[in-house]
């Protein structure tokens, strides 16, 4: 009733500011989902650089751990073979998922070359061996912290484009679900380091 008695233009004011309002506020809504998608698509692009560092760091010390235990065990070729041909996999592989699963078969191998030390005792003893032992155990550390935080980085970008209204966002983004890096159970044990 009170609408009654107010002007003729009032009413349609009143409705046109608050479908303003309700559109003002639905671009504020979608801007700032917008922003909040590039900014955590950069911090999970980031955070697989930093991973990618690791690996290569990984990538490098190989051929020296290879060659140092080429002097101790000529016999056991196979074993470097396999050793080397994980490591050019993985340093191929395109992609988290195809990348996890190549750096699983070079941890796999990476034991078994740590494994024939305990049959040479000299290796074992070498200086240079220990030496890339413990660099090795020092990027396996980073890397498992810099997996921890791109999967971290990943979750919360997925669940964000799962979440209403966020998920609409993404879909005209054309936003893709991130892949965890995961790693095989047994690749889950550390590389056993040993003195």
């Amino acid at each position: 009733m009170f609408y009654l008695l107010l002007p003729g233009w009032v009413v349609p004011t009143i409705i046109g500011g608050v479908i303003a309002l309700v559109v003002i506020i639905l671009i504020g809504v979608i801007v700032g989902a917008y922003n909040a998608f590039v900014r955590m698509r950069n911090t999970c692009e980031e955070a697989w650089a930093t991973i990618d560092v690791y690996l290569k760091k990984r990538y490098d010390l190989i051929p020296n751990l290879v060659e140092t235990v080429k002097g101790y065990a000529k016999h056991e070729s196979g074993t470097l073979e396999k050793v080397v041909a994980a490591r050019n996999a993985a340093m191929n592989a395109q992609g988290v998922e195809a990348k996890a699963e190549a750096e699983n078969m070079l941890s796999g191998t990476l034991k078994s070359l740590f494994a024939l030390s305990e049959a040479y005792p000299d290796l074992k003893a070498n200086a240079n061996f220990i030496d890339l032992q413990n660099q090795l155990k020092q990027i396996e550390s980073e890397l498992a912290n810099a997996r921890k935080y791109y999967n971290a980085t990943a979750r919360q970008i997925n669940t964000k484009m799962q979440s209403f209204p966020s998920n609409i966002v993404a879909h005209f983004m054309h936003l893709s679900k991130f892949s965890y890096y995961e790693i095989e159970e047994e690749a889950r044990q550390n590389v056993k380091v040993q003195f």
